[in-house]
C-alpha cells in the first residue's frame, strides 16, 4: 500500500492518518474535506496532499471514508475506484448495502473517540486498545487495524447495528434523557450526575444520522430497557435490588475489561 486518501479528515481521519504512520506506514496521505479542513491537517502535518474526490480516490490504494453517515453514503453515490474502501460509520448495514456498486468494499467502524472533534484533536492512539469492527474479510487491512493497535472484531452488518443499538446508541439516549430529567434540579448534583449526563454533550447532527440509519435495532434496545427499568421499579417496591446491584457490578466490570 502506497497511498492512503482520506475523505473527512476530522477527529477519527485525522487520528486514522496519525496511527498509521506511527505503525509505520510511509506512503502518502492524502485529504479530502473542507479548504479551511484540510489547510489546518496540511499545518498539523496529518496529510501530505490536499486534493478533490475524484482525483484521491484514483490515486488510492486505500480510501478511508471518516464522514457523517450521510456523508458517506452520498459519497459512495459518487465513488468510482478500483481501490479498496472502508468506512468508519456507527452504523453499518445501510452504508454496506450502498457500497455494492464497489469491487472491494470492506463495512468498518472504530469504538472510539473523543467529545472533542475536529483535525486538531486528532490523537495517533485513540484506537489504541479499542474494539475495531470490520465487516468482512481483507487480511492487508486487517494486518494494518491491528498495526494501529486496535483489537479486531469481525461482525456482519446486521449483528454489529444491533450490538451497538445496546453498547453505544443506547447509552447516548439515556444520558440525553437524564440529562432533560435533571433540567432544573442541578443545584446539588455531585460527580454521579455530572459522570452519566456526559455524553449528553454529544453534537445532535452525528446522533441524527445514526438515529436514522438504525432505527429497528434501536427501538429494540430501549424497549428492553424500558422492560427491565419496570421490574426494577417492582423490585425497589419489595426492596429487592441486591441482586440487581450485584449483576450489574459483574457486568460493569467486564465493560470495562473491554
Amino acid at each position: 500500500m502506497k497511498t492512503i486518501a482520506i475523505v473527512g479528515v476530522g477527529l477519527i481521519g485525522g487520528s486514522f492518518a496519525l496511527a498509521m504512520r506511527k505503525a509505520g506506514f510511509s506512503g502518502k496521505i492524502i485529504g479530502v474535506s473542507s479548504p479551511s479542513t484540510v489547510q489546518k491537517a496540511l499545518s498539523l502535518g496529518v496529510i501530505d496532499q490536499a486534493l478533490p474526490l475524484a482525483e484521491a480516490a484514483a490515486a488510492a490504494d486505500l480510501v478511508y471514508l471518516s464522514q457523517p453517515i450521510s456523508q458517506i453514503l452520498a459519497t459512495l453515490d459518487i465513488l468510482e475506484t478500483d481501490a479498496l474502501v472502508t468506512d468508519a460509520g456507527s452504523t453499518k448495514v445501510v452504508i454496506c448495502d450502498r457500497a455494492r456498486k464497489l469491487k472491494r468494499f470492506v463495512g468498518g467502524h472504530p469504538m472510539a473517540g473523543k467529545e472533542s472533534r475536529g483535525v486538531e484533536h486528532a490523537d495517533a492512539d485513540l484506537f489504541r486498545g479499542r474494539p475495531y469492527v470490520l465487516t468482512s474479510r481483507d487480511p492487508q487491512l486487517e494486518a494494518w487495524i491491528e498495526g494501529i493497535g486496535a483489537r479486531l472484531v469481525r461482525l456482519d452488518p446486521a449483528e454489529h447495528d444491533r450490538q451497538v443499538a445496546f453498547v453505544s446508541h443506547l447509552p447516548q439516549l439515556l444520558s440525553t434523557t437524564l440529562a432533560s430529567v435533571l433540567a432544573g434540579k442541578e443545584q446539588v448534583a455531585g460527580p454521579a450526575a455530572a459522570d452519566l449526563t456526559r455524553l449528553a454533550l454529544s453534537p445532535y447532527d452525528i446522533w441524527r444520522d445514526i438515529f436514522a440509519t438504525n432505527g429497528e435495532p434501536i427501538d429494540a434496545a430501549l424497549g428492553a430497557f424500558i422492560a427491565r427499568l419496570e421490574e426494577v421499579r417492582l423490585q425497589l417496591r419489595d426492596s429487592q435490588v441486591e441482586s440487581l446491584f450485584s449483576s450489574a457490578a459483574d457486568s460493569a466490570r467486564a465493560l470495562r475489561g473491554k
